[in-house]
């Protein structure tokens, strides 16, 4: 005989409720993290601005249909676009991570926490301009901290890699929950909007692995944020949820898509992730070779003193740890910018032959280039098994490689070893005043000297941020 299913409806999963209590109860209260968060906001917007420059992001953005006009939509920072809040989402999300130089968050699974700001802007502003009270840059940074959260912590024990699905799965997650309380969804609404999150989060990495690497890599976290938007809307409406959407047996996320497995949770929910998170700021590369660039830097100058150049170097090579040898180690042809990012090799030849790495060293331009493949031919990446443990130890969170170049006539430099590159915590001193320049110089990109000073001054003024009305703050980013 058959057994029967029951179809009583469960309580809410444990995640759902943990995800929806820290969401629209939890108080942060911890002053670093909103000043890191501050630094995140700035920078964020600066990879955008950046990324405007490139026709193959700029194709994408605006509404849908050309003849959209929404006179109290959201604005799109350093365009002219005013647009529905989840079309908006994405246009920013999509400019936001083109570029591969906004922040990065490495643990079990990573990932890049500050694609939530598309939606969280997004949805700030398009509230800001209809409602009496706008809302305030101190909720902006609010609902940052608390996306980082979300998604990080959901990051430091679970591989959603290892199973095939992309980390863009907790970007969507992260802005549905913070979006839906924003939006001033019921605690039963947030719930009911994260369980939708997790219903169709399975994105699969496709597009970031050979021999399929692509350009949506650059807009799949877009993509995500703005659905995550879109989920929230659906919910405020009062549509419902799906309670056991994790844990149903047979159909959940857990049996279907994450081997049977539950989350594993390191910690609890709190600010530790804004506080720790590690900013790109020297190299729009992919954040495992971000030292092995650094390395590679001074290895180009101790070359230069030496009176040689990347066409005297014989061998080279990389110690590195287990995740950067199973994302970005990659030999053979490299078939677009999405694919040279993603390039170890790539990213070390670049800073070794011309003493620079930047977002337009990706391009076609630079790559045909025949010296790049022959030096990536001589370059060998070994696992060293510390460097591995202490990636993934919660006291270092370290990001370690080590470049040794061995020359045509036997010489050798000694080895350089770089473990914490300089957007990491243990670097903030050295960092800040570097992201901030970088912060200046992408402002130069879009607006005129008058404006930039104006943007800057109030970035970096904390409590006059805190309390601009956001739609104020994104008018100034207008073009």
């Amino acid at each position: 005989m058959s057994t029967p299913i029951s179809n009583v409806r469960p309580k809410p999963d444990k995640v759902l409720t943990l995800i929806a209590d820290y969401a629209t109860k939890y108080a942060v209260r911890s002053d670093e993290a909103y000043d890191t968060a501050r630094y995140c906001l700035i920078d964020t917007l600066g990879c955008g601005f950046e990324a405007l420059e490139y026709p193959a992001c700029t194709k994408l953005l605006g509404p849908i249909d050309p003849e959209t006009v929404v006179p109290h939509g959201a604005r799109v920072p350093g365009t002219g676009f005013q647009l529905d809040p989840v079309q908006a989402a994405f246009n920013l999300g999509t400019i936001i991570r083109w570029l591969d130089f906004n922040d990065t968050w490495l643990a079990a699974e990573w990932g890049h926490p500050s694609d939530n700001l598309g939606g969280i802007l997004a949805t700030a502003d398009w509230l800001s301009r209809n409602q009496k009270t706008p809302l305030l840059m101190r909720d902006v940074l609010t609902a940052m901290i608390k996306a980082h959260e979300i998604q990080g912590v959901l990051a430091l024990e679970n591989s959603f890699n290892r199973v095939g699905l992309d980390h863009v799965v907790l970007v969507k997650v992260a802005t549905t929950a913070v979006v839906a309380h924003m939006l001033g969804c019921s605690y039963e609404q947030v719930v009911n909007a994260v369980s939708q999150a997790w219903v169709d989060g399975q994105s699969l990495r496709t597009y970031r692995h050979a021999p399929n690497t692509g350009s949506r890599k650059s807009w799949a976290a877009g993509d995500a944020t703005s659905r995550g938007v879109r989920l929230a809307l659906i919910s405020k409406t009062g549509e419902m949820g799906y309670p056991s959407v994790l844990t149903a047996k047979g159909w959940g996320f857990y049996d279907v898509l994450f081997k049977g497995k539950p989350f594993r949770f390191q910690r609890k929910f709190g600010s530790y992730v804004m506080e720790n998170v590690l900013f790109k700021i020297s190299f729009p590369a992919e954040f495992h070779a971000q030292t092995a660039a650094e390395a590679a830097m001074q290895v180009f100058h101790e070359m230069k003193k030496l009176g040689k150049t990347a066409e005297d170097i014989a061998k080279i090579r990389i110690r590195t740890h287990e995740a950067a040898i199973r994302i970005i180690d990659k030999k053979g042809p490299l078939n677009n910018p999405a694919d040279r990012d993603h390039c170890i090799q790539y990213m070390v030849a670049i800073p070794l032959l011309f003493g620079r790495l930047t977002a337009a060293d990706y391009e076609d331009g630079v790559a045909k280039d025949p010296r790049i493949d022959a030096l990536r031919k001589k370059m060998t990446c070994v696992e060293d098994k510390r460097f591995s443990r202490d990636y993934l130890d919660p006291k270092k969170r370290s990001i370690p490689n080590a470049l040794t170049v061995e020359f045509k006539d036997g010489t050798k430099l000694k080895e350089v070893a770089v473990e914490y590159p300089i957007g990491h915590k243990r670097r903030r001193k050295e960092g800040m005043p570097i992201l901030v320049e970088k912060f200046r110089k992408n402002l130069g990109r879009r607006f005129p000297e008058a404006r930039c000073r104006q943007i800057l001054d109030l970035c970096l003024d904390a409590p006059r941020l805190e309390r601009t009305p956001v739609n104020e703050f994104v008018d100034m980013m207008v073009v």
